[in-house]
């Protein structure tokens, strides 16, 4: 027997095989039985056998230089995230002003991510997600230098328009600081919309060029990547740039050093991820709607004709994000406030604030490891995946009795009992657990009292985002990789499926009680898809467009967090003052965040519980099939 793969990267798909009642089989990479070298392309066929693409099967390295321009944009997204706010303090802008300029992100995210996936799927250019990959590094760029030189841009166009006699002018000095404000609101509004728009399309750009088995592992080194770029960015943050010599150079604050270091970083790993991967050119379609009519149809389609597996998901996503922005918001705040109980006094605002990004530094390490790990988790046996020469579902379970057999004899043989694989954890269950994680962790936030607790609170926390980057894009990109098999075979062939109870001309040779029994379950799982795969049939698939709805599913609970956080807050720490305190106190005798924290746990409780009605995925379900059908053949056996 062959041993199960560890490697996440040669045979660990999400999506390998059609759903069960599909004729159509994909091609594994090596033989169940014998180590044979690695078929460099996937071939995707018709029903009738006609090939229809080739996608060539990517190495590790291909999947990091297609993943690293996650890092990159990640690194930027903390130019945001962890020195956003200190900036726009400091420019003079006031705490409510810069609650609304934090409104970019999830308007952006309501917008981008939906308008750029539908724009790029209806393009037939092989060049369709990277133009927008390029488009949005070149803003980014822009966005970061304007922010990095916002004050001097703004001296030198008051100057340009000659307003004030000079510098000791306070006409001057006033117009100065509300144009760099001004510079400084619309940066960080264009860098949030363009780093949507990258993250977007960097997805697209996966979903197109990875093959159907490697999309479990092209998602995970996305959430390394994501992962790695939250360390690499709050590190270097932490670093004494103005010390290093290149940096030295360019004057201003570390925050300038900081953005011209993140814009080097972005453009190096975008131009990899350009320069070595490319999408496939699509056949043109004639269309009699105009081009922005179709991108709205497009938009309009996957919102009210979105499968229901995927729609559960965006469920799933929308509870879970309701737990996930009080954390991502309010963690640092959160330790400051358990300093505060612990000394029983106001604590530096400093060390509170340098202790919360410790503890935000720790949760990015752990995120990282367990990025790294928890993928090997739904790590598929081959023993249990399709083989080359399963054309259809008879040869399949001929193969599979074969190969039985042979197991059988191998083990006699040694005098050890027959032992089948084993199913990998099915990524809904990974998905789920780190959901009840998240929800114990929060609500253990009653029994946390020291800075100690609260940093490794954190810190384990970042197991759970560990898997919230991976485990729904894989089981999504899954699905719709299916959804656009099963619409490309309605469109090529619309004959009735074959149905194994009626003709089994595969197995007449073998006597019918030993496989009967597989047969007419195998009959039973396919007539209960019937109904689930007509409708995928009928909706046609924008790839693009549907992660661009279920990105819509992330950011809307933004909007519902910022009322109930409030109202929290009010409830829960209102203007009163505790004793030995003041009304300026920031930490001391405040509780809110705690609360705010625990509503997030509830909330992804209730992800939890509709996590268990999303479907395994399709390459789970055919797992789960051939697996059956070896324990039936097993017991028939008499093994």
């Amino acid at each position: 027997m062959l041993p199960p793969t560890a490697d996440a990267d040669q045979e660990d798909p999400t999506t390998q095989i059609t759903w069960p009642n599909s004729r159509r089989r994909e091609s594994d990479s090596s033989n169940v039985l014998h180590d044979e070298p690695q078929i460099p392309y996937e071939q995707d066929t018709t029903m009738t056998g006609k090939p229809k693409v080739l996608k060539k099967r990517l190495s590790t390295w291909d999947l990091i230089t297609l993943s690293i321009s996650m890092l990159g944009a990640q690194i930027v997204w903390t130019v945001e995230l962890g020195y956003g706010t200190p900036f726009l303090l400091s420019l003079g802008i006031s705490e409510q002003l810069t609650a609304l300029v934090w409104l970019a992100g999830p308007i952006s995210g309501l917008i981008a991510q939906p308008v750029i996936g539908a724009v790029s799927d209806s393009s037939t250019s092989k060049y369709r997600r990277r133009y927008w990959v390029i488009l949005a590094t070149v803003v980014l760029v822009v966005s970061t230098l304007v922010l990095a030189y916002c004050e001097v841009l703004a001296a030198f166009f008051v100057d340009l328009f000659q307003v004030g006699a000079g510098d000791w002018d306070e006409k001057r000095t006033t117009r100065v600081a509300n144009t760099a404000i001004c510079l400084a609101i619309v940066a960080f509004y264009l860098l949030d919309f363009a780093l949507n728009g990258l993250q977007a399309s960097l997805r697209n750009l996966l979903l197109d060029v990875t093959p159907a088995s490697q999309l479990n592992a092209g998602n995970a080194w996305h959430g390394r990547m994501t992962h790695a770029g939250n360390i690499i960015g709050f590190g270097f943050g932490f670093l004494p740039l103005a010390k290093l010599p290149f940096f030295r150079l360019l004057g201003g604050t570390q925050f300038r050093k900081f953005c011209i270091l993140c814009i080097i970083i972005l453009v190096i790993t975008v131009w990899t991820t350009c320069a070595l991967h490319e999408e496939q050119e699509r056949e043109k379609k004639s269309s009699s709607q105009g081009k922005t009519r179709e991108i709205w149809n497009n938009i309009k389609v996957a919102v009210l004709n979105l499968p229901k597996p995927i729609r559960r998901v965006c469920y799933v996503q929308f509870f879970a994000f309701m737990g996930w922005f009080p954390f991502l918001f309010y963690s640092t705040t959160y330790v400051g406030q358990v300093m505060a109980l612990e000394l029983g006094r106001e604590p530096d605002p400093d060390l509170a604030t340098r202790t919360g990004e410790f503890a935000m530094l720790l949760y990015s390490i752990v995120a990282v490891i367990a990025g790294t790990v928890l993928p090997h988790l739904a790590n598929r046996d081959r023993r249990l995946m399709a083989h080359k020469d399963d054309v259809d579902e008879d040869a399949e379970l001929t193969r599979i009795k074969n190969t039985v057999r042979q197991w059988k004899a191998e083990a006699a043989r040694n005098g050890k009992p027959l032992r089948l694989p084993m199913m990998p954890f099915l990524l809904r269950n990974i998905w789920t657990g780190a959901l009840l994680w998240f929800s114990v962790l929060t609500l253990s936030t009653f029994f946390v009292k020291t800075v100690t607790q609260a940093t490794v609170f954190i810190a384990l926390v970042g197991v759970c985002w560990a898997v919230a980057m991976w485990a729904p894009f894989a089981i999504i990109m899954e699905l719709l990789k299916e959804l656009s098999e099963n619409n490309q075979l309605s469109n090529d062939d619309r004959r009735p499926l074959h149905s194994r109870t009626h003709s089994t001309p595969g197995l007449r040779n073998v006597h019918s009680s030993e496989h009967q029994p597989l047969l007419r379950r195998r009959s039973l799982e396919e007539f209960g898809n019937d109904a689930n795969d007509e409708s995928s049939r009928r909706t046609p698939v924008a790839g693009g467009t549907i992660l661009g709805v279920h990105n819509l599913a992330i950011v809307m609970p933004q909007f519902v967090v910022a009322v109930v956080t409030s109202i929290i807050f009010r409830i829960a720490d209102g203007n009163t003052v505790v004793e030995g305190g003041d009304e300026s106190d920031a930490y001391f005798g405040k509780n809110g965040v705690a609360w705010v924290l625990r509503f997030g746990g509830v909330c992804t409780l209730i992800g939890a519980v509709i996590a268990r009605m999303v479907p395994p995925t399709p390459t789970e379900k055919a797992m789960r099939r051939r697996l059956g059908d070896m324990r039936d053949l097993k017991e028939e056996m008499g093994a």
